[in-house]
């Protein structure tokens, strides 16, 4: 059986799991969800000093001190700088990158970066009025997806749980770049396609689109969990399926 580390995206904490964690157990795999500081159960320990390098380390010390090995390290969505940053740190102790409905951060960009100028506006206004200059609220239903996030799968029940759950993200993860030694480059990586088909991804990645030339490598396999962003509340059981098919 396998070891998972589940790291939630943005507003998330390890509470966002709770549907997909069960069937992975049930299956014999040791499985970790992990809260970032200033999110979820740890939304105490939000300030200015919370940054990328605070949630790397997050991920870094859940793998470490649990003293865990052969790990699939799995991220979600905006914790893809995370989960790229912990994996380059600790190389020997992970068997997989996988990337849910995400995309591995490249060295030295800043989550900011990947935004168009029109969205980056948006969310700059967002943090300076709501967030006090040093969080991202939660945006609107209708933001996110204007933003890309697709909603499908979700009814009002899912919504009205993720709200009530929901955290601002700590804005110094959004804003510091990613340092990278280039130990991540030989991993094993997946990519779990959910809201953009996969045919529609692979194109992107002949085409040596920038945001996908780099799942060209062979060191990358693909799985689909045909959905919205949010796969653990909109298909928890399918998204526990994709994840436990990279088992061993």
């Amino acid at each position: 059986m396998s070891t998972y580390v589940l790291v939630p995206g943005f507003w998330l904490g390890a509470w966002a799991w709770e549907k997909v964690v069960p069937p992975l157990r049930e299956a014999g795999h040791d499985v970790h969800p992990v809260t970032l500081t200033g999110l979820g159960d740890r939304s105490h320990l939000a300030g200015a000093g919370v940054d990328l390098e605070t949630h790397i380390q997050d991920v870094v010390n859940a793998v470490v001190f649990a003293d865990l090995h052969d790990v699939i390290l799995v991220g979600h969505s905006g914790a893809s700088a995370a989960v790229t940053g912990a994996a380059d740190r600790i190389p020997e102790r992970v068997a997989r990158l996988v990337y849910l409905d995400a995309g591995p951060t490249a060295d030295g960009l800043t989550f900011m970066d990947l935004n168009e100028p029109d969205w980056k506006a948006v969310i700059e206004a967002r943090v300076a009025e709501q967030g006090g200059g040093t969080s991202y609220p939660l945006p609107s239903w209708q933001e996110q997806e204007q933003a890309g996030a697709s909603l499908e799968g979700l009814g009002e029940a899912e919504l009205d749980w993720f709200a009530s759950r929901a955290t601002p993200q700590p804005y110094g993860t959004m804003t510091q770049p990613l340092t990278l030694t280039g130990e991540v480059d030989k991993l094993p990586k997946t990519l779990v396609a959910c809201s953009l088909p996969l045919e529609q991804v692979q194109a992107m990645i002949a085409a040596g689109h920038p945001l996908f030339a780099a799942l060209a490598g062979p060191e990358w396999s693909f799985e689909v969990v045909p959905t919205g962003h949010w796969p653990m509340f909109s298909k928890p059981v399918e998204t526990a399926a994709a994840l436990a098919a990279l088992a061993g």
